[in-house]
């Protein structure tokens, strides 16, 4: 018999029994009413349920404190593991909430789906294929769904991709990703970027156009690729196009009478100093790598102005123009000067400059002082705003003043700052120092 016809057959036997024969069969009996008042006994139950928490609670201290001084190391190895159980699963929470949720919340959940795949493939478990099938799929969605191509949700997703390829080593791909979007956001700029409609996206994309150009310039110039041409002529454009668009706002708000914040409100928020800053020293950084240093000086210089507080990379910076003008002629740079004054980002009104080219000596000099006003921020950056970027720096500058003394014909401040280079250099683990010091040593004994 199955359990339930079982259970069926007892039922129906039992509606079949009559309610006398089944009151014969137990007999029901009513408790004496109780003499003490609802209210009465419900204070006395609330009593004795303190009386309780008071004896769990003193039990649980006296144990905790037995166990204690029973196992001490025990005990605390066990509260720390039960501790970082606790802020691990907070900050586990805290980072799903903030980087896989809301990371995406901009996106329809369609498209976040495969975008969350997307990354997990790639920040988790690299597996570069995977990941960039989600990413299509992610792009194929969006496609589907009439998304803005130039937004900067699908336009980060394309960036991303080319992230991915450099990451993975494919330069040559991560090459090919980022000029598809460049050439396709010009070409709209091209078409409708003069649309009154469309003045903030115009700035937002050309924007997004001048970073990718200085990425195509950093990635023709890796060894993979080592397109020099190619760097130089991405480089170019991104540093011709910012000064061309600085030029265009600041014409357009003194035409205007616009403040800041009305323009960026009628024009859209146009890229930062430090952001400006960062094409020129990337195109500088280009000139320098080819000894064009009285390309190189300028830009520098541009780029340093435009910093907007003094950091470390402020050091970096110093750094570089100080080894340009050391190693630039007089005449080129004085042509290079007239040509960066003639283009000026931060006054409309600075003229030229004027009297004598300066002279070989005059130069180095002028590149010393740069490097003791390197040494000199560097020394005033506190943690947390120092970094490793001060501590290089001050090796670096070090070594050049030693080069730009042995340049001048003093052999011993040379020496001397050759060698306060090399303790530097040991005491910050940059080996690379150490041994151009030590190499310069050796020179100068020789």
């Amino acid at each position: 018999m199955s359990a339930r016809s079982a259970v069926g057959s007892l039922f129906a036997l039992a509606a079949k029994q009559p309610v006398s024969s089944y009151g014969r069969q137990r007999s029901l009996h009513t408790l004496p009413r109780s003499s003490v008042r609802p209210s009465q006994w419900l204070r006395g139950q609330r009593r004795f349920q303190q009386q309780q928490q008071r004896r769990a609670a003193g039990s649980f201290t006296g144990n905790a404190r037995d166990l204690w001084s029973r196992h001490p190391l025990q005990v605390s190895i066990a509260a720390s593991a039960i501790l970082a159980g606790t802020v691990a699963l907070v900050y586990t929470n805290y980072m799903y909430q903030t980087y896989i949720l809301g990371a995406f919340h901009n996106y329809p959940e369609e498209v976040a789906k495969k975008l969350r795949r997307a990354l997990y493939y790639t920040n988790t478990d690299l597996q570069p294929k995977e990941a960039i099938k989600y990413y299509k799929q992610a792009l194929q969605i969006a496609e589907e769904m009439e998304i803005d191509p130039f937004s900067d949700e699908i336009m980060g997703v394309k960036i991303q991709v080319a992230k991915l390829m450099e990451d993975v080593g494919q330069i040559g791909k991560a090459i090919q990703v980022l000029e598809i979007l460049r050439r396709d956001s010009l070409e709209f700029l091209r078409q409708y970027g003069d649309r009154e409609h469309n003045k903030t996206k115009r700035t937002r994309v050309l924007a997004k156009c001048v970073g990718m150009s200085v990425k195509l310039g950093e990635l023709y110039g890796t060894a993979e690729i080592y397109d020099r041409e190619m760097s130089e002529e991405r480089l170019v454009w991104a540093v011709e196009t910012v000064l061309k668009e600085v030029q265009r706002r600041q014409s357009i708000r003194q035409a205007s009478d616009l403040s800041d914040e009305q323009l960026n409100e009628r024009e859209g928020k146009w890229m930062s100093n430090s952001e400006i800053g960062a094409s020129l020293e990337a195109l500088a950084t280009n000139y320098e790598s080819k000894d064009q240093h009285y390309l190189a000086t300028p830009l520098f210089l541009q780029a340093l102005s435009l910093q907007p507080t003094k950091d470390c990379h402020t050091v970096i910076l110093m750094n570089n123009l100080a080894s340009s003008l050391a190693q630039q002629s007089p005449r080129a740079a004085r042509a290079a000067q007239d040509y960066a004054q003639s283009r000026v980002i931060n006054s409309a009104e600075s003229s030229g400059p004027s009297g004598p080219v300066a002279t070989r000596e005059t130069m180095i000099m002028n590149a010393r002082t740069w490097a003791q006003k390197a040494l000199e921020v560097a020394g005033s950056m506190r943690p947390p705003e120092r970094n490793d970027e001060c501590d290089l720096g001050c090796a670096v500058a070090t070594h050049n003043l030693g080069e730009f003394a042995e340049m001048l014909s003093d052999i011993r401040e040379a020496k001397r700052r050759y060698q306060e280079a090399i303790s530097i250099g040991k005491a910050i683990g940059f080996q690379e120092g150490v041994q151009n010091g030590q190499e310069r040593l050796k020179q100068l004994k020789a």
